[in-house]
């Protein structure tokens, strides 16, 4: 299934499905978010089927005229890897880690498809990255790499936007990395049995038609048991977390001459399966 949160005729922000043409609202099915289906397992998904087989006629909405948010609005925790593919290491010339390189996002940063990427003023070098996301479900504490099928509800596009100024100034990436607007995700959460290998999708980035980075996840330096094994053995991993694992070579500040994000570009960043995630670039008012 293609979980989304939209906007309802209501005005209000609501989990669906889309299903071929249509979004399926879920609200009619007792769940108010996308974290409650996210949280309720097992038993959440076979009810979301059940509603999905006979929804209402007022849940009913065409995809064309219905307004995507990002899937998880306000996601638990954004956690992203950093270096984690051999070519964007060495681009940036800087060593294969040896164990993961772990920064995040804030909330603040997460927007929705078609939603305007706003370059801040002060900063020059915007950049592109994109990425693969795994959404938690169940979540746990010291889960092991042979479980991580548990714990992973699905997968989305991200793109983590950068502001390689902020990032490079210090040791530490997050403001680099945390703008907002940075973190656009979606359109869909896709649950994990609809991808037969999360280990081998195409993962790219396409500006104003031109595609920018070519990638894929088998080349993944951590793959994601390794990474819900890591993770996991500092913090709980919660319910709608999500997981950004890195970025292919391709991006701008490794071009030369380097090539920066610009008002009037349109991004796409496109992993196999996951559709496609397109913004526009603004400059910051």
């Amino acid at each position: 299934m293609r979980f989304v949160t939209f906007l309802n005729p209501q005005g209000a922000p609501e989990p669906g499905v889309v299903s071929n043409d249509h979004v399926i609202g879920l609200h009619g099915a007792g769940f108010g978010s996308i974290l409650d289906i996210l949280g309720g397992g097992a038993d959440a998904l076979a009810k979301v089927s059940q509603w999905v087989a006979a929804p209402g006629e007022s849940s009913v909405h065409p995809l064309v005229s219905t307004k995507l948010l990002a899937p998880i609005p306000r996601p638990p925790k954004i956690i992203c890897v950093g270096l984690n593919y051999r070519d964007h290491a060495e681009e940036s010339n800087m060593p294969i880690p040896e164990r993961p390189t772990i920064f995040s996002k804030f909330s603040n940063t997460v927007i929705a498809p078609g939603e305007n990427i706003v370059l801040p003023k002060n900063s020059e070098k915007p950049d592109y990255e994109a990425e693969f996301g795994l959404v938690i479900g169940k979540g746990g504490r010291h889960i092991k790499g042979e479980n991580w099928k548990d714990v992973v509800f699905g997968y989305t596009n991200v793109h983590d936007v950068s502001a390689r100024d902020f990032q490079l100034a210090t040791s530490q990436w997050l403001m680099g990395k945390t703008f907002d607007t940075f973190c656009p995700v979606g359109p869909y959460v896709v649950t994990a049995d609809e991808i037969a290998d999360p280990h081998n999708l195409r993962v790219t980035c396409t500006i104003n038609g031109e595609v920018l980075q070519d990638g894929n996840t088998k080349h993944l330096i951590f793959n994601i048991p390794t990474l819900i094994e890591y993770l996991s053995s500092v913090f709980t991993l919660e319910p709608g977390d999500i997981i950004s694992t890195g970025t292919p070579a391709g991006v701008g500040f490794g071009r030369k001459p380097p090539r920066w994000l610009k008002a009037g570009d349109t991004v796409t960043i496109e992993c196999e399966g996951l559709g496609q995630l397109t913004n526009p670039v603004v400059l910051e008012q």
